[in-house]
């Protein structure tokens, strides 16, 4: 099974704190690197990872407040430093447009690569992004700006082969392909031999579903139905469950209840106040609606598994 996993680059809020850096991802998928959020320190955090700048060539912004985008221009000149000639697009509210383009004008007019800016519709659920291996899909929050998380689901992919009838049969290596995709092998004796007995299923697609900033909504449940890994800001607990209100943020224990109500396979909490120096109260919380919740801390690595 090839690589589908999220790198967590940062999982505080807007108040920095020397335990947490502000939001950003990064997602792996199949050999390609998505940059979730952008918060400030990106590049560094980056390279903390061990990750290559070379391999992001999409980063997508959730909303425009400094925490999850303020690291862009920084991440923009570092890779132009870099070397880089390939296009990096960036995916964000339409507001971000003029500013970015006006902070390149005075910081970057010898970048030496394109960064393509993609307005996003924050209101509506639509395919922002595809190859021939992933999908990427808005996911329309409710917060004081206008907000959108990211749902990313593998395409199905071929079966799998197996080696012990290539060798029983000497299948050339011209044919595996062709019975990947359906077909039969034929031997030179005129023997068929059906498709279904040369391979084993292939791998379930998987799913992640990225929740920045928002406050509780009972219908995302629907959005995020099923997937296997979901990450749901959770930047308050119950004790200040008025403040979730008052700034369009979520509680721990809401986010599990979306998890639940959405039958996902794992729910990852982040996103956490800077008020809080022991983020267990969140955990605990969450836990008590949804068991197979988990803590988000910097330099994580999470394997999203179906």
């Amino acid at each position: 099974m090839e690589q589908f996993r999220v790198h967590i680059l940062g999982c505080g809020s807007a108040l920095p704190t020397t335990r947490h850096n502000p939001s950003m991802q990064v997602v792996e998928c199949r050999g390609k690197l998505f940059m979730v959020d952008c918060g400030e320190g990106a590049q560094l955090q980056v390279r903390r990872a061990g990750l290559s700048f070379a391999k992001i060539g999409h980063v997508f912004i959730s909303h425009l407040h400094g925490d999850h985008c303020f690291g862009l221009m920084g991440l923009i000149s570092s890779i132009g430093l870099l070397g880089r000639t390939a296009t990096l697009h960036v995916y964000a509210p339409g507001d971000l447009g003029p500013m970015l383009d006006a902070q390149m004008d005075f910081f970057c007019r010898d970048l030496g690569y394109v960064v393509e800016f993609h307005p996003v519709d924050t209101k509506r659920q639509y395919v922002v992004y595809e190859d021939r291996s992933v999908t990427v899909e808005t996911i329309p929050l409710e917060h004081r700006v206008p907000c959108a998380g990211y749902l990313f689901r593998e395409k199905p992919s071929l079966p799998h082969i197996r080696r012990d009838m290539i060798d029983l049969y000497e299948i050339p290596t011209s044919q595996i392909n062709n019975i990947k995709a359906g077909q039969d092998f034929t031997c030179p004796d005129g023997t068929v031999v059906p498709h279904e007995k040369l391979v084993t299923p292939a791998d379930p697609p998987r799913s992640y579903a990225y929740c920045s900033d928002t406050r509780y909504v009972e219908s995302l449940a629907e959005i995020v139905k099923g997937v296997d890994l979901l990450y749901h800001e959770s930047t308050y607990a119950d004790d200040n469950i008025g403040m979730a209100e008052k700034y369009y943020h979520s509680t721990a224990r809401q986010a599990a209840m979306v998890a639940r109500a959405a039958g996902v396979g794992k729910l990852l909490l982040g996103h956490f106040s800077s008020r809080y120096t022991d983020e267990n109260i969140l955990l605990n919380e969450a836990r008590e609606v949804f068991p197979d919740s988990f803590l988000t801390r910097e330099q994580q690595i999470i394997d999203i598994a179906s």
